[in-house]
């Protein structure tokens, strides 16, 4: 059976792409083909978000909306990201614990670095998420 039939996709990318998708994948530890499905993934969600939309939607409004989509800093592989408010930053010595309210009274709560903390400048009230892949919250910042 030719390997289009079985699901493959071969295409050619330059020296400068590849080299990209490489340090991507070294910087995420992930594979090349977790990342592409990933990426194909995100792609889906983007069709049914203009499915979505209403079909009278104008077209610069739809360019407006891709430009904004493509512009996120914020991309992870993990698929649940709750926003919340951040409502305590209690520092210890090494590393800090970090409760973001993610609904009127649903909380979560991350252990991370210090240095995490200072890097993504978290403070009280600031908006933040809570990412969450397998038993680890993590937290990020747009």
């Amino acid at each position: 059976m030719p390997r289009k039939q079985q699901g493959w996709i071969t295409f050619q990318s330059s020296t400068a792409e590849r080299e990209i998708l490489e340090q991507y994948c070294q910087q995420v530890q992930r594979s090349k083909t977790e990342v592409l499905r990933d990426f194909l993934r995100s792609l889906g969600q983007m069709l049914a978000f203009y499915d979505k939309e209403d079909a009278a939607l104008s077209l610069d409004v739809r360019e407006l909306v891709r430009q904004k989509l493509e512009n996120q800093i914020m991309k992870v592989s993990a698929r649940n990201a709750l926003k919340g408010t951040v409502k305590k930053v209690i520092e210890g010595s090494v590393n800090a614990e970090v409760v973001i309210e993610i609904a009127p009274g649903v909380e979560v709560t991350s252990i991370i670095t210090i240095d995490s903390v200072k890097s993504l400048g978290l403070k009280e009230g600031q908006e933040a998420y809570a990412v969450i892949k397998s038993s680890d919250v993590m937290v990020a910042v747009a």
